[in-house]
């Protein structure tokens, strides 16, 4: 199935600006977005899905291109990023449901970002770009289901960072979805997760490429980007998983080290997954959704005092809350807290705890640990 990104532009007037969380407006608006299925008559079977991190609005099929995007949409992005889980007669069914998804405000895929022109100045943003809430990624979107004519999805479903996007649409919108599937996420950052992010911050901000964001005319800052890549990766896959992706070549990288030399395949498997993401991705909007991530606190950014107050307007939503065992970027017990306040707050949830020896990245790579689960939920 070959598939194209459609464009939908807002906010050119005053009144139709995005909001954001710290009182500024900022527009025009453009969001990247693909859509799968027909939307019924009654606009009632709709399934909204937010991407991972790094991931795309892209879900499903082949697409070889995306306008404006240039390089970066290398072969690593043109097949869909759950082509295994959307589609005709999977998990997501696109025989029986009009699939949405959209890349992020911020993002490098089409919407805009840091990476963006500037209509003022004619040069991309860079790092005058407005740092970004989840809150305010999520805000972004509501005037693109309007236009879809969308008022109220069947449901909702966010992977890693994309679950806490799921969940922050589902407490800051309850009118407007019915079922909410969150996987592997959390209801806030943990010491763990800032303590890790910071690192990455870190990493990019101190490349001497990076220029407070302004990186675009020059050389840009890929040493900072790869290293915080290598980072994140230790959390998405488990130690098995990185031992068996491992091949016995043991290849020098040799503008990355003077003194220290690659011993290990190990070593050289690590510094590959750095380096090969330099291809396909944007650092400021790396960096952009790392620090929105290391500030999000569903229960403070709601303004509620309590769980049960946060949650009290889904109790006419129903929850499907997935969890990996292996899983070291969110670990089980943030997954049983969500369920455990849902719960609590009287929401009607189920709870499905997967075996995977695949980590994080087991959202991804193993359908059938999901797929009959994710179905029957959609579809009873």
């Amino acid at each position: 199935m070959e598939v194209r990104s459609s464009f939908f532009t807002y906010g050119a007037s005053d009144e139709s600006r995005l909001a954001l969380h710290d009182g500024r407006e900022f527009g025009p608006i453009t969001l990247a977005y693909e859509t799968y299925g027909e939307l019924n008559e009654k606009k009632d079977n709709a399934i909204l899905i937010f991407h991972a991190l790094s991931g795309s609005q892209h879900v499903a099929g082949f697409n070889p291109e995306v306008p404006g995007v240039g390089n970066l949409w290398n072969k690593e992005c043109q097949t869909g990023w759950w082509d295994d889980f959307v589609g005709s007669g999977k998990a997501v069914d696109t025989d029986r449901f009009f699939v949405v998804c959209a890349n992020y405000f911020g993002g490098c895929y089409g919407s805009t970002g840091p990476s963006s022109t500037c209509p003022e100045t004619g040069h991309p943003y860079g790092g005058d770009f407005p740092h970004i809430s989840f809150s305010d990624i999520v805000s972004s979107q509501i005037p693109l289901f309007d236009h879809l004519g969308i008022e109220k999805f069947h449901a909702c479903v966010g992977s890693s960072l994309g679950g806490l996007l799921a969940l922050d649409f589902a407490v800051s919108y309850p009118e407007r979805v019915h079922r909410v599937l969150p996987v592997a996420c959390g209801l806030e950052s943990t010491t763990l997760t800032r303590v890790h992010n910071l690192e990455q911050i870190l990493a990019i901000e101190n490349d001497p490429n990076y220029c407070n964001g302004h990186y675009y005319d020059g050389p840009h800052p890929l040493r900072g980007l790869a290293l915080a890549r290598m980072i994140s990766h230790k959390t998405f896959v488990s130690l098995q998983a990185m031992e068996l992706r491992m091949t016995d070549k043991c290849e020098q990288e040799h503008d990355e080290f003077s003194w220290y030399k690659i011993k290990t395949p190990l070593e050289s498997y690590i510094l590959h997954q750095g380096r090969k993401f330099l291809r396909r991705f944007d650092t400021n909007t790396y960096l952009y959704l790392i620090a929105g991530w290391t500030n999000f606190n569903l229960l403070r950014d709601s303004g509620a005092k309590d769980y049960a107050e946060l949650f009290s307007p889904c109790r006419e939503q129903e929850y499907l809350v997935y969890s990996i065992d292996s899983d070291v970027c969110f670990y089980p017990e943030e997954q049983e807290q969500i369920f455990k306040v849902l719960q609590d707050a009287g929401v009607p949830s189920e709870f499905v705890s997967v075996s995977s020896d695949k980590g994080h990245d087991s959202f991804l790579l193993e359908p059938d640990l999901y797929s009959g689960t994710i179905k029957h939920f959609l579809e009873k």
